[in-house]
């Protein structure tokens, strides 16, 4: 794998064990500032596995993760959050019942006060919420609308404003578009891009080709838990994508689709 000196987060060689289980073995891959790179795989190619050892849930049985150039090893996905790697996982760890302004701030209120007078500071709260989902192309009739009065895609939107507004460097999606209709679907990629061009670095999860080409900068594909190289935008087909998920042959024996960057 070429070496990029604007590599967010760089994955060398990582294996995970569960006893004799190997879910990966020997995965290597990396995110840029500025750049969203898609990680293709169908159901139990591992990334799932892929996403936990990044995230802090587990730690891997061999290889090296750096940010920003550091190793480093995280134990929780605390120490991911403040190395600046946020996951939006597919579950979203959402209460639909709370406002969009709760579950934006949930277990990080801004407060007033001191000592036993401490309260919410809800007008600031509120008016951050608002922004941050405006800039994110969403308008709330209101900040304290119920989370759960959101379509699939505004949920998806929450989550990911939420990350960016606190600190995320690197931003790793799992699955955001897989239970969405077309028009959230065009959405959340929206989103994506606008993260993007904050220069932050996305890993967007997903089993399909054509969202992935949609807003995807580079293409990685994990197979039985071992990428099979990464291409360049514009130099792999759609096909030839799908073929890898499902037949898993290396990237290499499709004539001039890498440029050079596995």
């Amino acid at each position: 794998m070429t070496q990029h000196t604007d590599n967010l987060l760089e994955m060398r060689g990582i294996e995970k064990h569960f006893g004799n289980v190997i879910a990966l073995s020997g995965v290597s891959f990396d995110v840029r500032a500025g750049e969203c790179h898609c990680l293709l795989g169908d159901n139990g190619a591992g990334k799932s596995t892929f996403i936990k050892t990044m995230s802090g849930v587990h730690l891997p049985s061999v290889g090296e993760m750096r940010v920003q150039g550091k190793p480093v090893k995280f134990t929780s996905p605390r120490e991911a959050m403040a190395a600046g790697i946020a996951t939006v996982f597919q579950d979203l760890a959402m209460i639909p019942l709370m406002s969009v302004t709760r579950n934006f701030w949930m277990g990080r209120e801004p407060t007033l006060g001191w000592g036993p007078f401490k309260r919410f500071d809800i007008d600031k709260a509120n008016a951050v919420t608002m922004e941050q989902m405006h800039k994110m192309g969403i308008r709330l009739r209101e900040p304290d609308q119920a989370v759960g009065t959101l379509s699939g895609g505004e949920r998806q939107t929450v989550a990911i404003a939420r990350a960016v507004y606190f600190g995320a460097k690197v931003l790793i999606l799992d699955e955001p578009t897989s239970a969405l209709g077309v028009r959230q679907t065009a959405n959340v990629l929206a989103t994506i891009d606008r993260v993007r061009k904050q220069g932050i670095g996305v890993v967007f999860i997903t089993h399909n080709v054509r969202h992935a080409l949609a807003v995807g900068d580079r293409f990685t594909v994990l197979n039985r838990g071992k990428t099979l190289g990464t291409a360049e935008r514009g130099a792999i087909k759609a096909e030839e994508l799908q073929d890898l998920m499902a037949g898993g042959q290396e990237m290499a024996s499709l004539e001039g689709s890498l440029g050079g960057t596995v």
